[in-house]
């Protein structure tokens, strides 16, 4: 098979790491893998960045360069992809309309020339994140009249006026219109959220789709919603479990220069923005157990915690690892893993905590109990409760024959959700798809 993905970026985590790995796992299996993205980092020639229309005028055009620019370097400061957006934004006329207007921002010429871009046409498209501007949604219904769609759900944005999760609000059901808060990722400035919904339901009834997601719960939320498909297929997102797997903590520690005689536990910081992780409640749970836990460090893996939590003592901060295999150290390292989240179709760090055999404490919501299973393999809490996580991971912490149990049921769980078996299920429907577009 001929298989294009379109992902955001050819690197990174969540959505854009699944569709690379699905890309290179096609590519071993012997398919033509290809992946259009709206942002190239890597050298492979297989991976192709959608072209960018220059801007009308001297002025837009330099800020198009600087925002170029600002993407593409190594050292990039906090809050520059956010400014490169913003300069991309003002450097064209029909994006800043959109924005002080409140409508999604779709203009993007440059996808509907996706099939261009290919030495020869694919046979299929998997499309995965689609809002981070560099797609046009409208596109769709050429796309999908010629070359069959995979709309592959990371999260609800497909769904609603304009948020990535619509949480508590229930407004996506019927229309969006006096959203609750227009800040909220993807955020726009002026409530147009019913004409935004509206405008993609119209886009949705003119194209073919078929609609993949990686929990129950997900696909449960796009049934019930304007986004009628041709098919619905739950295939839950897959893991290096060659990387991610069970194995000595002595060792990790050691090979991680971590102390041997105390108990760690390990978290990942969010954006303080980020709502969708809830890093508020994070925070609290982590200084309750701070002031708490005697012996335990805690280690935060990626973003830089916040100063309140660094100046308990008890926090230290670990960048972030581009090396999987670093990473799976730092699971097998620690006796629990905290995940927080305010919404989360699929957990992806909760998969991996699992596989290397971390108990896991995470918030009950959106589709993390699936991967759960049931809770021995940790302990699901009620959302934005902070003591309730505190609870759960001092019992987990002082209790060594649950604390074994548990990581035994966590690496049995992990081992379900495998990049091969993710793959294969795919291209299982890709034929299949392919066989009925055909008759």
């Amino acid at each position: 098979m001929k298989i294009l993905q379109v992902s955001t970026a050819d690197s990174g985590g969540g959505a854009e790491g699944s569709a690379q790995n699905l890309f290179r796992a096609y590519r071993e299996c012997g398919h033509t893998s290809w992946l259009a993205v709206g942002e190239k980092r890597s050298e492979d020639p297989d991976v192709f960045e959608l072209p960018k229309d220059a801007a009308p005028t001297v002025v837009g055009r330099i800020l198009q360069k600087t925002a170029a620019r600002l993407r593409k370097s190594r050292r990039t400061p906090p809050g520059s992809r956010r400014l490169a957006r913003a300069f991309d934004t003002l450097a064209v006329p029909e994006r800043r309309q959109a924005r002080a207007a409140g409508r999604e921002d779709f203009h993007f010429p440059g996808s509907r020339r996706l099939l261009g871009l290919l030495p020869e046409p694919p046979d299929l498209i998997h499309c995965h994140n689609l809002h981070g501007w560099y797609f046009d949604l409208g596109g769709l219904p050429e796309l999908s009249r010629r070359t069959p769609v995979v709309l592959n759900l990371r999260d609800t944005w497909l769904l609603t006026g304009h948020c990535a999760y619509f949480m508590e609000c229930e407004g996506w059901r019927t229309g969006c219109g006096g959203c609750p808060d227009l800040a909220r990722y993807p955020g726009v400035k002026r409530d147009a959220t019913a004409a935004n919904w509206q405008r993609k339901e119209e886009i949705f009834a003119q194209s073919r789709l078929h609609i993949t997601a990686p929990s129950q719960w997900l696909l449960d939320c796009a049934k019930s919603s304007m986004l009628e498909a041709t098919d619905y297929r739950l295939i839950p997102n897959g893991i290096d479990l060659n990387v991610f797997r069970p194995g000595s903590r002595e060792e990790a520690r050691q090979r991680l220069g971590l102390p041997q005689d105390c108990r760690i536990v390990l978290f990942v910081a969010a954006s303080p923005h980020n709502v969708y992780k809830d890093p508020q409640t994070m925070i609290q749970a982590i200084r309750m157990l701070a002031e708490t836990e005697d012996n335990t460090l805690f280690l935060c893996l990626g973003r830089k915690p916040p100063n309140a939590l660094l100046r308990t003592g008890r926090v230290r901060h670990v960048p972030f690892q581009s090396d999987p295999a670093v990473v799976a150290d730092h699971y097998r390292a620690a006796d629990v893993f905290i995940h927080t989240a305010r919404a989360e179709a699929f957990g992806k760090t909760v998969t991996e905590s699992m596989a290397c055999g971390t108990p896991v404490v995470a918030t009950d919501v959106g589709g993390i109990p699936e991967q759960f299973a049931n809770e021995e393999a940790g302990f699901l809490t009620p959302l934005g409760d902070a003591e309730a996580i505190a609870a759960r991971t001092h019992q987990i912490l002082s209790d060594d024959p649950l604390r074994e149990r548990q990581a035994r049921q966590a690496a049995r769980n992990g081992a379900g959700y495998s990049l091969e078996t993710q793959a294969n299920r795919f291209l299982e429907w890709y034929a299949q798809i392919l066989a009925e577009s055909k008759t």
